[in-house]
Parts: structure tokens; sequence; C-alpha cells
């Protein structure tokens, strides 16, 4: 535990004598950087990976910086006490920075992943096979701003938009094919398939990664690098965000990960049904019985009248 303080505590000194030299890395601030024969040289935490500060980091190394930075919790917990982990884990990255197809935590519990680091298949044990990292080639970002006297104009708010991604995140105008605007929500659709993305053409997942951080509060960006989000001069305050990954082919998950509402609405509709073929039936042999009697009278009385 002393030595794990140590080397936290070494990192700090060399970020901060780094920072008083101006070697920083502008588009991460978890990194610890040192001037090596004149150059800025950024390493980044939890991984010692060295990154490219001209652009943005992958998201999985990020993610395991930020895991790396969190402190432990040495809490005596109930025994069936249990995280939830899809949104935040400790992920394995290969030697470029790109997320491994299974991943697993401490518990011996595995998964598959998409490019985005997104849990697509159930989970399993350590025996579970992950062929192939499939790309997440499209992201949709839905939010939600605070309500206002007025509504922006539709044109205004994709423009702006469009203009603060490309020049925050990097992202080339032809990775943003749609921004929707329906107050108070908008929609920014990315897209960006393997074939289309060049080597030094950021990716879609993590450009949606450091927005949704941005958003939150927790910008991945140096404090000169403000977050300022805006329609037209006006302030974009945003209360929401949801993030929904497409992936080139479809999750794997089984019935039982289906949510309550889902599984409610099937429910409903197999009795609904069921209960029209029942009420179909009963209304059948209702009339059938009812026109045998009709017959049956008619019947007697032909006979009467043929006996008079």
């Amino acid at each position: 535990m002393e030595s794990a303080l140590g080397a936290a505590l070494f990192l700090i000194l060399v970020a901060a004598s780094a920072a008083q030299d101006g070697c920083i890395c502008p588009m991460n601030k978890r990194t610890f950087c040192d001037m090596e024969s004149g150059s800025c040289i950024c390493m980044a935490v939890g991984s010692n990976q060295m990154v490219d500060c001209s652009t943005l980091t992958s998201k999985c190394l990020l993610m395991k910086a930020e895991m790396s930075t969190v402190k432990p919790r040495n809490f005596i917990k109930p025994k069936h006490a249990f995280l939830d982990n899809d949104g935040l884990y400790h992920p394995e990255c290969d030697a470029n920075g790109i997320f491994k197809a299974r991943q697993c935590n401490n518990t011996d519990t595995c998964w598959c992943v998409n490019s985005a680091g997104v849990r697509r298949t159930d989970k399993g044990d350590q025996n579970m096979r992950c062929s192939e990292l499939v790309r997440t080639s499209q992201i949709l970002i839905e939010l939600r701003h605070k309500e206002r006297e007025a509504a922006f104009l539709e044109a205004e708010v994709e423009n702006s938009l469009r203009q603060f991604i490309q020049k925050r995140y990097l992202l080339h105008q032809n990775f943003i094919p749609a921004v929707k605007y329906d107050y108070p929500f908008i929609q920014i659709d990315l897209k960006q398939n393997l074939m289309q993305k060049s080597y030094r053409d950021v990716d879609i997942a993590d450009v949606a990664y450091y927005f949704e951080k941005d958003i939150k509060h927790d910008s991945l960006f140096h404090s000169n690098n403000a977050f300022n989000l805006s329609v037209s001069g006006e302030p974009l305050d945003i209360e929401e965000i949801l993030i929904y990954y497409i992936d080139e082919k479809a999750p794997e998950f089984s019935m039982k990960q289906l949510s309550a509402g889902i599984i409610a609405v099937v429910v409903v509709v197999v009795l609904s049904f069921i209960t029209g073929i029942t009420v179909l039936v009963l209304t059948r042999r209702r009339k059938t019985g009812k026109y045998e009697k009709v017959e049956i009278k008619e019947m007697r009385e032909m006979r009467r009248g043929q006996n008079a």
C-alpha cells in the first residue's frame, strides 16, 4: 500500500514539474509528461503507454487511467453486494490502445465488447471466448438542454454543433451525417466504418467519450481548453446525455437481458392474443347453438303443419 502511494506521489511531482516547464498533454490531462532531448514526451496514467498529444487519446487508455486513479474502498461489504461495471471498468488494451475483444473483472467474470468497449454479450466465466472485436460503426448521441423561453433555430443548432465537434474533437465533417433538433432534444449522428477511417482520423467512440466527459463536467482536456458549448453566442446548457452504440454485427444478448418493461409488453400482447382467440371460439359456439335451436324449432312447426 505504501509503495503504491509513493508511486502515485512520484507521478504527481513529475507532472507538476513538467507543467512548470510547459510540457503537458493538452488533449489528455490523465498523463505524466517529461522533457526528453528537447521534446515533451507524455505517457498515459495506468498503462504507461506513450500518447500522441496532437490528437484524442483512445477511450481504452482513458478508462484505464481513470480506474487507476480511483481510490480503493476498504469497507467491509455485504455478502451479496455488487457493482455495475458496464459503464466503467478496468479494461484490457492492446499495444495500440484498442480494447481487447474479451474483458474480465477480478471476480473471473468475462464478457465480449465492441470497439467502443461497450459490453455486447451476456457475462460468462473465464472459459468465455470472443472471436473478434466487432466495430461500432455508428453512435447516436441524444441530448436534452434546459428549458428556455424560446427554442433555438434548427439550422443554428446543427451548424454550431458540427463546428464545435470538428474543432474540439478533431472529427471530420464526413463522419457527422446528421444533427437533428426537436426542442429541447438534440440527436447527433456519428458514422464511421473501418474502410472510411484513415490512420489519422479520430475514432467516433473516442469522440463520444470525450464529449460525454465534457457534458458531465469531468473534462479530459486541461483547464486552458475550457468547454464552452453555445448556439449563436447563447449558452447551450445540457442536462441529460444518452449514447447509443450500433455495431456492424448485432449484439448477442439472450432473452434474460430484456428489460422488465419490454417483457411486460410482450406478455400483454400474448395475453391479448389468447383472449381474442378465446372470445372468438366462445362466440362461435354460442352462435352455433342458437342456430341449431332455431332449426329444430322450425322443423317441429313444419311437421305440425303437415299433420294438420
